[in-house]
């Protein structure tokens, strides 16, 4: 038997790579190229773990934005946790996707959070710094992603996992 299902939205700016994480996470893929999520795309994962009941994760692909409108914020109720997506290569979707936990919080102030900075695979190209990213880790888990390869992506989902079930 499994815990939950537990909702987990994934909020970020636009092409930071919230599909893609999905898409890697759920079915082991990726594609260069994606639509525009427009609203909302909802697919689930049961995740194992060892020794335990394995838990059932409903992740919420919420459309790209660097502020939660009226209906986007609809989509976080009920969210046992929040995903955040940054694109290394571009440090102002690092601080949209700080402005949109800011935001989530007032909606959802005991939601797990964490923080997955994409685009790992290009790290030559990053604008976001180690030492921005060691400040980050003070206040909440931080794991480098690269859906186009797959490095970080089950480590973003199990550290979802951890904030919420003990």
């Amino acid at each position: 038997m499994s815990a939950g299902p537990y909702k987990v939205c994934l909020l970020g700016d636009f092409g930071v790579g919230k599909t893609s994480l999905v898409a890697r996470f759920v079915r082991s893929t990726f594609a260069a190229k994606y639509l525009t999520t427009v609203g909302v795309k909802v697919d689930s994962k049961e995740v194992s773990r060892p020794g335990r009941d394995p838990v059932k994760l409903v992740l919420w692909d919420i459309a790209g934005s660097n502020a939660l409108d009226g209906v986007s914020a609809s989509y976080l109720r009920g969210a046992a946790a929040v995903l955040l997506v940054a694109d290394g290569t571009r440090e102002a979707t690092l601080a949209a996707a700080l402005d949109l936990l800011m935001q989530a919080r007032t909606l959802l102030p005991s939601a797990a959070a964490v923080l997955a900075v994409n685009k790992f695979d290009l790290v030559e190209r990053w604008e976001v710094g180690p030492p921005t990213l060691a400040q980050l880790r003070r206040s909440l888990p931080v794991i480098e992603t690269s859906a186009a390869t797959g490095i970080g992506v089950e480590q973003a989902f199990a550290a979802i996992v951890a904030g919420l079930v003990p």
